[in-house]
Parts: structure tokens; sequence; C-alpha cells
């Protein structure tokens, strides 16, 4: 705490912080305490989406024997504004004073930039744990629901145990149909918990080396930051929780997107994503018994709007016109004709 270390915020800090929550320039922000007080170490401006630059401008910020805070900011947004994840680093083999300095500090720092625009915190002692891996493993595990019961437990591990049966790495089904791959134990058990409407985004790879379907993401997702989750350079699976009213009644619809960057992926990898997509969808609709309300295929999430959504889930019916029956002519006047004569003993009418 500030008023047990004495350290403050720097101005170097205070004007980077008021021009970082105001814009989109900076990427990371690296903060370190010289001098008794908290100083600016270096920053990093955004050029990628957020994912896609995360290793290559966090790991080279972190010192193998000094603690810092790092503030990485995401593309997704709330009503503070950009939505960012406060890092704190501390190697195993910094100084006891230095970690002690470092952790009575976090909370003046928080502070100073802004709880509100703050959405994950991670402390850290090993790259592992800070790199992009780590951060989506400390992701699923925040979204992990709540210890199971002896009985609960069980129950798990049978339907768990029947999903792999199926698709097991041993037993690969390879068909018509298309290859399906296997899922690793981290998308099970995140589709599970997106089935249960724990939680509301799950995104899967093709994993062709080990041939095997990996978790990517379990980010909590709306409408808008849709298309930020779709990658431009390579496919991708999503299964999102739509959240939305339609006729006045409050839905949740379960929507399927296949993403697919066209021809910037390898003809391999084009040809894997197809092939293992309707096996994957059979598993997840028929084995974890999540209805699909709407499939999607899309090459950029550019289309993916709140109306676009709307109209995907809810299209529009089509009136067509009544087919009606030709009218019938006019009723003739005068008498019957005569088509044939009359047979011997029948009168002429």
């Amino acid at each position: 705490m500030s008023h047990q270390t004495g350290i403050q915020a720097g101005n170097d800090v205070r004007d980077i912080f008021a021009t970082a929550k105001s814009g989109d320039d900076y990427r990371a922000i690296k903060i370190v305490i010289e001098d008794e007080q908290l100083t600016l170490g270096g920053t990093r401006q955004a050029s990628k989406k957020w994912d896609q630059e995360y290793d290559s401008m966090v790991l080279p910020l972190l010192d193998d024997d000094v603690p810092c805070y790092i503030l990485y900011r995401l593309d997704s947004t709330n009503n503070q504004g950009f939505e960012w994840i406060f890092l704190a680093w501390s190697p195993d083999h910094s100084s006891t004073r230095h970690k002690m300095l470092y952790a009575a500090t976090r909370a003046t720092l928080k502070k100073e930039f802004g709880g509100g625009h703050i959405k994950d915190e991670i402390f850290a002692t090993t790259k592992d744990e800070l790199n992009l891996s780590g951060y989506r493993k400390h992701l699923v595990s925040q979204a992990a629901p709540l210890p199971l019961t002896a009985a609960e437990e069980e129950l798990r591990q049978i339907k768990l145990s029947e999903v792999q049966t199926d698709i097991s790495v041993d037993s690969k089904q390879q068909t018509l149909a298309g290859v399906a791959f296997p899922l690793d134990r981290e998308a099970v058990a995140a589709l599970e918990r997106f089935g249960e409407k724990r939680i509301n985004y799950v995104q899967l790879a093709v994993d062709s080396q080990d041939e095997i379907i990996r978790l990517c993401s379990v980010e909590p997702t709306e409408v808008k930051d849709l298309p930020s989750r779709i990658p431009d350079d390579t496919a991708r699976y999503h299964f999102f929780l739509y959240k939305h009213s339609h006729e006045g009644d409050y839905l949740e619809s379960t929507v399927f997107i296949y993403s697919m960057p066209g021809y910037k992926c390898s003809i391999r990898e084009r040809m894997l994503y197809s092939s293992c997509k309707n096996p994957l969808v059979d598993m997840v609709e028929n084995k974890l018994k999540i209805d699909i309300e709407k499939k999607l295929e899309i090459d950029n999430g550019d289309d993916l709007t709140s109306d676009y959504l709307y109209d995907e889930v809810h299209p529009k019916q089509h009136v067509h016109k009544q087919a009606f029956a030709k009218p019938k002519g006019p009723a003739k006047k005068g008498g019957r004709r005569i088509t044939r004569p009359p047979a011997e003993g029948e009168e002429e009418d």
C-alpha cells in the first residue's frame, strides 16, 4: 500500500496513463519502481490484433531477476473504454525485498490506472504463466465451475468417457462425412461449460501435427467483440451464445461459426478444417446435447454485426402469393346441343 511504502506514481506514469486510456495507440505499458516511485519502464504501440502480438510485446519486457508491472490493452471495450490486462511479474530469482516492495504497491498502481479499465489480473513467477498460452489457461481456470460433489464428478467422467470413446485418437473415424479428430480434455470441458451456459464463447483450433482439436479461447464475448475474435490468417471454429430479444421474448441461441480466411491458409489447413467440421458439429449436438440454432461460414469477421446475426437466426419469411384457381367461364345460354343422333326409340330433346 502507498501509505506503507511511500511509493507513488511519478508524473511520467500519470501522463502515459491519461494518454493510454483515452486512445488506442498503446498496446503495452511497463512500470517499474525506481528512486522510490513508480516509473515508466517502456511502452509498445499497437499494430495488430491483441492476441497476434501478445507474446512479442510482453515477453521481451520481462527481466529474469527484476519484478515489474505490465498493462496490456485488449481490443474489447466496456463503458470505461478499452479493457486491459494487469500483469504482475515477480520472478523467482528476484530478491525478497523487491518481491515485497512490488507486492505492496500493486494496489497503488491499479488505483492510479483505474480499476474499471482492468479486465483481468495475473500474478506470475514464470514466463510460461505470462505468455499467451498461459493467459488462455488462466481464462479457462477463471471460467471453471465450482468444485463438484463426488457424485457429480463421477457423472461428468462418465459423460467425458462416452464422448472420447467415440472420437479417441486410437479410434479416429474417417468416413465420407469427414475426419473426426478428437477433442482434447480442455476443449471438451469448455464445451460442457458452454452447454451449461457458464461461459458464452468457445474457440477451437485444429492441431494438424498432433491430429487433435484444441481449445483456443473462452474469453467472455459480446456481439460487438465477435469481429475481433476472428483470425485473419488462420481458420477456427467458434461457438457463441447469442443473447437477444425476438418478438418480445428473450432468447439465448447457440451459433456455430466456421471462419476460414480464404486462400491465406494452406490447402492442407483448408481441407482439414473442412473435413473436421461436420463430425465436430455432430458430436456437439448428439453427444453433448447442445442445440445449434444457426451454422455460419465466414471468411472474415467484418460481417458479424448485430443485424447480420439477427437476420441469420431469424430469417425473414418470404410471403408467397396465393395461386388462385382459374375462374369458370360464363354459363352457356341456349339448349343443349346434340353430339350424336338419338338411338332408336329415344326421343330427341
